[in-house]
């Protein structure tokens, strides 16, 4: 994997993340609440170096139910703390003693009845609490960074966990294209994996040129906060406007069958990342996935600095579902990861 470009110069930081699970607080949230009646319990959990799917097994064989009754929202980080809700499917069935589950790492806060299944991508975002330790680094620089970060957003990068351990789900992508064949959770990893490595691709010379929060000719922009497109639309004023005001951002391609949305520049570099990767672009394309567009900057909320000694600081902020707090991270301190 070629190392992507920062947006901002480079992290002014290094750093220790996630020295221990703690250090990276994950707070689901929803987006909205459940109705308190239904078939579905959905039961927030505490989560503590646990991986998101083993969880929900665990859930299920001590339930004594199937694995698909069993729904959450989105992936969560392993190596973290993290707290999220999983639905659980008990139709004529009471609530069992949620508090005396016997799952290791695993705490649950509360539990709600609601009437459908969580789905994936369900929830509109999450907040974060994230705590760098050992930080050596020019401290006067860190802040003209967040101050940026907070005018202009980072790039939207995927982040290195979708790509598996030392790049194990691109591998899996690579046999997949070459005709293996792969059980069906392996092979949606490496689809995943495919079509992120090709929009980091884009991005990246979007970076490089210091055009991914600006606007070119066939841009293809996406509504703040929501998946909406619209476009290709050439920037006027009033786009330029939008744009500044972080109500619209610029979009780029998750790979798949049919045209490329976007026309003129924006369309030949995509293009050209795509011939450049041409083995995952006709693999996606084979994989029947319908192409799709990402928005290519990231702007966090809440954005909070705390110094909690001359080595340690916390990053407190919220991003909205999909995204990697990484992403941000990365452009703040150099934590080798």
């Amino acid at each position: 994997m070629t190392p992507l470009p920062f947006a901002h110069g480079g992290p002014p930081l290094a750093g220790i993340l996630r020295a221990v699970p703690e250090d990276f607080e994950v707070d689901e949230v929803l987006g909205f609440e459940p109705e308190g009646q239904g078939e579905h319990a959905f039961v927030r959990i505490e989560k503590r170096d646990a991986n998101t799917e083993w969880v929900a097994r665990r859930l299920a064989d001590v339930l004594g139910i199937e694995p698909v009754a069993v729904g959450f929202s989105g992936l969560k980080d392993r190596h973290a703390l993290t707290r999220q809700t999983f639905s659980v499917h008990l139709p004529g069935r009471p609530d069992p003693d949620w508090h005396a589950l016997a799952i290791e790492g695993v705490r649950v806060l509360d539990a709600v009845r609601h009437t459908r299944k969580l789905k994936r991508g369900a929830h509109r975002g999450n907040r974060f609490c994230i705590r760098l330790r050992e930080v050596s680094g020019d401290v006067a620089e860190t802040g003209r960074m967040l101050a940026l970060i907070a005018a202009h957003g980072v790039p939207n990068y995927f982040g290195a966990q979708r790509f598996g351990r030392n790049g194990d789900n691109l591998r899996a992508a690579h046999a997949l294209f070459s005709g293996a064949r792969l059980g069906r959770s392996q092979r949606a990893f490496a689809l995943s994996a495919a079509r992120s490595q090709l929009f980091n691709e884009v991005l990246a010379r979007r970076v490089r040129d210091a055009t991914w929060n600006s606007a070119l000719d066939g841009e293809v922009w996406m509504l703040a906060g929501s998946h909406s497109i619209f476009g290709p639309q050439d920037h006027d004023a009033e786009i330029l406007r939008r744009l500044g005001d972080g109500d619209i951002d610029p979009t780029g391609p998750l790979w798949g069958r049919g045209e490329l949305r976007s026309a003129g520049a924006v369309r030949e570099i995509e293009a050209a990342a795509a011939q450049a990767d041409e083995a995952f672009a006709s693999g996606l394309a084979r994989a029947d996935l319908r192409q799709e567009r990402r928005a290519l900057r990231l702007r966090a909320d809440g954005m909070r600095p705390v110094w909690e000694d001359q080595t340690t600081l916390r990053l407190e902020f919220a991003l909205p579902s999909g995204t990697f707090a990484t992403a941000l991270v990365r452009e703040i301190c150099n934590t080798g990861e």
